[in-house]
């Protein structure tokens, strides 16, 4: 049985949805006062530019209105519905900023959002319910992870780590070496964004803060990503943990492993 609990702490996915939904009433509202603002056109060509203008705007809310429904749906069935994935994808591109932003209006935590996101997120991945060989999946840790005293540079290549059980790094290696995925240690979207391009995986198991999990998510899509995020006792980026058993939860939901 896998669990549910892919990131610590636990974040309602409800919140993120309703931000969502939000957001798709807070545009079609703005939609509506440019609408009133340039209902008397003068010309030809202004009413022309004002029914194409409208008309898009209305297009563009039909679609992600369906996106947020297929979220919905998707979550509420735990089941793919493929041709809403499309419309989802766009929905949350286009309104995750909104939603953002809705957040700070209502003095709603950033972080608590961008949780509840990859909380969703967790949730529409799982519904794919992949099966792949553990090469087919990439491993991607942040850099924070190496102990800030360590000498050895192990970005370009984690091999460099000596294995003294000083910071988690040694544990990713074990993760590596018993279940046979890839593991790449990134000091951000440019290097994450390499090791994709070299391992070409199937699927990925991203480990990282609030902010580079959901930007990291957005950026890899359609690619499925599973997001833990890190244990920060020190604070941010400085000596940041992670919790191996959910990791290989995460693994393990993806790659048919035999140990």
């Amino acid at each position: 049985m896998i669990s549910n609990s892919l990131t610590e702490p636990q974040a309602k996915k409800r919140l993120f949805i309703g931000l969502l939904a939000g957001s798709l009433l807070a545009v079609l509202g703005l939609a509506g006062l440019l609408y009133y603002l340039m209902s008397h056109p003068t010309t030809i060509l202004q009413q022309v530019l004002l029914v194409v203008l409208i008309g898009a705007i209305l297009l563009i809310m039909v679609v992600v209105a369906f996106g947020i429904g297929g979220i919905v749906l998707t979550i509420w069935l735990a089941k793919t519905i493929k041709p809403l994935q499309p419309l989802m994808r766009v929905a949350i591109g286009l309104l995750f900023p909104v939603a953002i932003g809705l957040g700070k209006l209502f003095n709603i935590d950033t972080d608590k959002i961008k949780r509840s996101f990859i909380e969703v997120n967790n949730q529409l991945v799982r519904t794919k319910e992949l099966k792949l060989k553990p090469s087919q999946l990439l491993l991607l840790a942040p850099h924070c992870l190496q102990k800030s005293s360590c000498p050895h540079k192990i970005t370009t290549n984690i091999n460099n780590c000596k294995r003294c059980g000083g910071c988690p790094v040694d544990q990713l290696l074990d993760i590596r070496e018993r279940l046979g995925v890839n593991v790449g240690l990134a000091t951000g979207g440019t290097l994450a964004r390499k090791y994709v391009k070299e391992y070409r995986p199937k699927a990925v198991v991203a480990i990282a803060c609030e902010r580079d999990l959901s930007s990291g998510i957005q950026d890899s899509s359609p690619l499925p990503v599973l997001g833990v995020l890190n244990e920060r006792p020190f604070g941010p980026c400085f000596n940041t943990q992670i919790s191996v058993s959910q990791v290989e939860i995460a693994i393990r939901y993806f790659a048919e492993v035999e140990n």
